[in-house]
């Protein structure tokens, strides 16, 4: 969210920024796709169906790329045809996705090491 609002507000390059993005977006569909296995195999039913849209979308944002672009953020595009407000819309979601999980994660700790 910083490095597209510092994009935005021309602190930075697009190629520069795009560059800093895109060294993330291989870990994060990894980690997102692990997770959701995991919750899989351990049965966390409620949890593995919140996780599977985010997973899957990560991941086909992932293949979708066009060939000749740098990634899924490129600084030829992300000026263009409101991308850049899309990203941003997307960073934020994603945002209040995780800490939603996070705040459900820590309930469920608490609930399961607490004395009965």
């Amino acid at each position: 969210i910083i490095t597209l609002s510092d994009l935005e507000c021309d602190y930075i390059n697009a190629r520069s920024c795009c560059s800093k993005l895109n060294k993330w977006v291989v870990p994060e569909v990894i980690g997102h796709a692990v997770v959701t296995v995991l919750m899989l195999i351990s049965l966390h039913w409620f949890i593995f169906l919140l996780n599977l849209p985010v997973a899957t979308w990560n991941i086909y944002r992932y293949i979708m790329v066009p060939s000749g672009n740098m990634g899924v953020f490129d600084p030829t595009e992300i000026h263009n045809r409101g991308q850049l407000k899309s990203h941003m819309k997307e960073a934020m979601i994603k945002l209040g996705f995780h800490l939603l999980c996070f705040f459900m994660y820590l309930y469920r700790l608490v609930l399961k090491i607490a004395p009965k």
